[in-house]
């Protein structure tokens, strides 16, 4: 298998310092307010960006070490696969997280609804599109019956080694 890179275009600011405690995705962090600077170099490719009331943020699990190929998730108490779960802990520590964009200011966001951990590394922003989705006829699969609770959820030292 060949090496992928991917370099930052900028850095999320968010309150959250610490993993534990953290909410564990956006519906569990309504009103939560952050940022995202973006680098200047990359400042050009934000024109036509406020018009979208949401973006999703594609960035790297930078204080995540390893991965389990079976984990226990936050929303339940038996093992999953990782890839059938939204854990930090995996083969490519690539988050995503869908926010609310209330603001740009040349270079820097400022967004609602924000998970993320302080001074995480963005690897790219795109507008969320919900017509592009096509999330119409869904199942949940493991998280049918567990997906209401995540709002009061918060993090742990789970995912961490």
């Amino acid at each position: 298998m060949s090496v992928i890179e991917y370099r930052s275009i900028g850095i999320i600011h968010s309150p959250f310092t610490q993993i534990a405690g953290m909410p564990i995705q956006p519906a569990g962090a309504r009103g939560v307010e952050g940022t995202v600077e973006v680098e200047e170099q990359y400042a050009g490719g934000l024109k036509d960006l406020e018009g979208f009331s949401h973006i999703h943020l594609i960035y790297h699990f930078h204080r995540s070490e390893g991965f389990d190929l079976q984990v226990v998730p936050f929303l339940d108490n038996r093992e999953r696969g990782v890839l059938a779960t939204r854990a930090p802990r995996r083969p490519n520590p690539i988050g995503l997280s869908t926010v609310r964009l209330l603001e740009v200011n040349g270079n820097i966001l400022t967004i609602a609804n924000v998970d993320i951990l302080d001074g995480t590394p963005l690897l790219d922003i795109k507008p969320a599109v919900p017509e592009f989705e096509l999330l119409e006829e869904r199942t949940l699969g493991w998280l049918e019956n567990s997906v209401k609770s995540v709002s009061g959820l918060r993090s742990d030292k789970r995912f961490r080694k």
